[in-house]
């Protein structure tokens, strides 16, 4: 009999547990292909051919490709995180894991590295589609800071995620109904298919609570030659603003998983709604 984990062995085996499945589906499950490459394609060319209609900046074009790969890690964080517990309580797992002796938080967070890895290669598919469909090219001015950004946009949209994850299992079924209420708005507030500065200040400056919303600036500006011409701040200023936004993020996840777990023991059960 192999010896029981406890502390930051434990933690590391829950998260290396629950990132597995995550991977282990993209050999497994190949419609995967059609359903999270092809068809956000789709939705991609349709902005690019109105574009070209009208006579856009070509830099226009990368910025529509590079949303649309960014917007599959949105709805990962959505519909992988954000709906996740209340997926695993229809399904009867929610009350294993609340009496199972690894922490919540490295539930989470394994599957947020699963869905990182996963969607990661879904969009570079869709970059790399989209790039080669309309010749588009990338002129990155500082790959360490293109790096930094894209770092800390991941961890604050998956801090958001499991952030989420607790919110809208407190909800109950109304979190189904926030999930598919905040597909479409945030596409919009954080410019995904355009540039967010098109806003004026304050709008922007209120969909900046969204971390896509800075990470696609912060991007875009280093990815193009018109990208800082185009950008909403600086990109020092979004990187700072990125780091704030991970910080809070992890530690509302924290406090909302603690709320969780404190909710269940007191309980016994988690209910669809509370008053």
């Amino acid at each position: 009999m192999g010896s029981r984990s406890s502390g930051w062995r434990l933690f590391a085996r829950t998260v290396m547990a629950r990132a597995y499945p995550r991977l282990v589906m993209n050999v497994r499950e190949k419609w995967w292909l059609v359903f999270d490459i092809v068809l956000p394609l789709v939705g991609v060319c349709a902005y690019v051919f109105v574009y070209r209609a009208n006579g856009a900046h070509p830099d226009l074009i990368g910025f529509v490709i590079l949303g649309g790969a960014m917007s599959a890690y949105w709805m990962n964080v959505l519909w992988a995180m954000g709906n996740q517990l209340f997926w695993e309580k229809e399904t009867g797992n929610l009350a294993l894991y609340i009496m199972a002796p690894n922490s919540m938080m490295a539930i989470l967070l394994g599957m947020a590295l699963g869905g990182m890895a996963t969607t990661t290669l879904r969009a570079a598919s869709i970059l790399a589609i989209g790039s080669l469909l309309f010749g588009v090219r990338f002129d990155v001015s500082n790959a360490a800071m293109l790096f930094v950004v894209f770092a800390l946009a991941l961890v604050a949209l998956y801090g958001m995620g499991m952030m989420f994850a607790s919110m809208f299992l407190l909800f109950g079924r109304e979190g189904w109904h926030l999930v598919s209420l905040a597909q479409e708005p945030v596409f919009l507030l954080s410019g995904t298919f355009f540039p967010v500065r098109n806003f004026n200040f304050w709008v922007a400056a209120g969909a900046s609570i969204i971390p896509l919303t800075l990470a696609l600036d912060a991007i875009r500006q280093l990815t193009s030659s018109s990208g800082a011409a185009l950008g909403f701040l600086d990109v020092g200023t979004e990187v700072a603003v990125l780091a704030g936004l991970s910080v809070v993020f992890l530690i509302a996840a924290r406090f909302l998983l603690a709320q969780l777990e404190r909710l269940a023991i007191a309980e016994g059960r988690l209910t669809e709604s509370r008053a």
